[in-house]
């Protein structure tokens, strides 16, 4: 069971958006599909009435990781901060560079190259792009040499607010899962505004048995994290959603529904692992709403 899922935020367009995705990326899969009440007697805000009986979430999956799309509203929009990372590793897969560039020809289409695709000092093929929706991907043709890592990786970009905090974060994160292990650190080598010396150019990390990268921004960001993509935290009881969320959660207005925000501004959902049973009770949706830490007795 994958226990840490990124949420994707969308402004009332997510079934369309993931039906794109999963026709581009190969063995692309659209997994279940929740909808909103049609009431408020069934739990059904005002702020919601728009989107009475239509599309609430969709779990679908790219390559070997599983994503969640919330179908919402304007609220949130999605920035560089968190990017996936999509690894195409020769040693794997014969056609890694054309199945790389086949994937940039689809997510250019409708957005725009942030770093264009072409050879870098650490890669013979590496693209970083937004799609039409606002989401980030970074293609980039693995080294087969190196140490192996699954094809689809969540990014974290340190800038803004969080400006020279990747390697703190690093290492809070890591010591949240008893589990979790660092891979990769390449520090960057000289001071480079705004990057201080030995702040992180690359690193990555394993959480819940899943890796993770994170980078410090060498360039000036007006952008940092935000709730268009969150992470969220299958939890096997309240015991674990408690010890969570009383470290993660540092910001009480952003409390809501699960919902919390690090100090760094990254936002987590930290939820029960049985969230698909419990929504189906009588009254979920409604008391979902009212709350701001999940209670499990509670639905």
């Amino acid at each position: 069971m994958q226990r840490i899922v990124p949420n994707l935020w969308f402004d009332g367009n997510a079934q369309e958006a993931v039906e794109f995705y999963a026709s581009a990326f190969p063995n692309g899969e659209i997994i279940s599909t929740e909808y909103y009440p049609k009431t408020a007697e069934e739990g059904l805000a005002d702020f919601q009435k728009n989107l009475a009986g239509k599309v609430l979430t969709i779990e679908f999956r790219l390559g070997d990781l599983e994503f969640v799309a919330v179908n919402a509203g304007p609220e949130f929009k999605p920035n560089a901060s968190i990017s996936i990372m999509v690894n195409f590793d020769p040693s794997r897969d014969a056609q890694a560079r054309e199945n790389l560039d086949n994937l940039w020809g689809k997510l250019i289409d409708g957005g725009k190259a942030l770093i264009e695709i072409g050879e870098h000092p650490f890669s013979k093929r590496y693209g970083w792009v937004q799609d039409k929706y606002g989401f980030t991907w970074q293609l980039i043709l693995t080294n087969p040499d190196g140490e192996p890592r699954p094809q689809m990786i969540p990014s974290l970009l340190f800038g803004g607010t969080a400006q020279n905090r990747a390697e703190e974060a690093i290492n809070f994160y890591t010591k949240l899962f008893s589990d979790a292990k660092l891979g990769t650190f390449v520090p960057y080598p000289e001071d480079h505004l705004p990057v201080k010396k030995g702040s992180v150019m690359f690193a990555d990390f394993m959480l819940a048995e899943q890796w993770f990268a994170a980078m410090d921004s060498a360039v000036e960001q007006s952008f940092s994290f935000n709730e268009a993509l969150s992470l969220s935290v299958a939890c096997k009881d309240q015991a674990e959603i408690d010890a969570l969320w009383s470290k993660l959660s540092t910001v009480p207005e952003a409390e809501q529904c699960g919902w919390c925000k690090d100090a760094y501004g990254v936002s987590w959902q930290i939820v029960p692992d049985n969230m698909q049973e419990l929504m189906k009770r009588p009254d979920a949706f409604k008391k979902l709403m009212a709350m701001k830490k999940l209670v499990i007795a509670d639905f």
